[in-house]
């Protein structure tokens, strides 16, 4: 999972903050202040803002990657809530390195692409940003949680504005398949593929074999979120299913935002 770079970040403090204001953003994330004790500023032969951003660099440098996302994310939060205008200065630097903002959040655009909110329902959005952010820092179990959560809430509202039943009684599984029925979903998109040309030939096919991945989806995703328990940690193939994951939640949840009412 690519992390978050500590260059840009250090480079915008350095342009942005002052030495005790470094200090105190810093201070919010995983570095040993005490290492840095000896750092003053002086009217004469105190220490300088690029000293010590060098001995943060070598705590940094020691540091994990998983570490590293950590204090980045920390610090840019921290960087906002003190100067919000640098929004769009962070943005730009670290977007070109693959990351980008969700209000405060920082998301490697590789899992989530914030501008694909609007393509689902809004009550699900706080629990995908939740899923892609708790991926960034390696709690999978945590990353899956919430993206199943957010379709537990959408499934939710259809059950109870179709008259479903009871969600809690039937199976992850089972929840998205009925709530994918009752919205008329599969009608819907035959009606599209008819509207632009396509021949039930072609569409009959295409809508069947959907309907078999969407289901085998909600499996796989059924069956991680009841037996991966606590799982942290980078392990590759873990991590591919889980991000795997965040992308099918989208997918199901943009399929159930083609009705009116979300």
């Amino acid at each position: 999972m690519k992390r978050i770079p500590w260059g840009p970040i250090r480079s915008s403090l350095t342009d942005n903050f002052s030495f005790g204001d470094i200090k105190l953003i810093v201070g919010y994330a995983d570095i040993n202040m005490s290492g840095l004790a000896h750092l003053e500023q002086k009217y004469q032969g105190g220490a300088s803002k690029s000293q010590l951003l060098s001995e943060i660099d070598k705590q940094v440098g020691a540091m994990s990657g998983e570490a590293v996302g950590v204090v980045a994310s920390i610090c840019c939060e921290e960087m906002l809530r003190k100067k919000p205008q640098l929004i769009e200065d962070l943005e730009r630097v670290l977007y070109r390195v693959g990351w980008k903002f969700s209000g405060t959040t920082l998301l490697p655009v590789e899992i989530f692409d914030v501008s694909e909110l609007k393509d689902i329902p809004a009550i699900a959005h706080e629990d995908i940003l939740k899923s892609a952010s708790r991926l960034r820092d390696g709690d999978l179990s945590g990353s899956l949680s919430a993206s199943c959560g957010a379709l537990d809430s959408v499934t939710s509202s259809i059950y109870q504005e179709f008259k479903l039943g009871d969600p809690n009684k039937a199976s992850f599984q089972e929840r998205i398949k009925r709530s994918i029925d009752a919205i008329n979903a599969r009608v819907q998109l035959v009606s599209e593929l008819e509207a632009i040309g396509w021949a039930e030939s072609d569409y009959k096919p295409l809508s069947s074999n959907l309907d078999g991945s969407l289901n085998q989806a909600a499996y796989v995703m059924q069956k991680l979120r009841s037996d991966m328990g606590d799982v942290h940690g980078t392990k590759p193939v873990i991590s591919a299913l889980v991000f795997d994951s965040i992308k099918w939640s989208l997918l199901l949840l943009r399929i159930m935002a083609t009705r009116n009412g979300f």
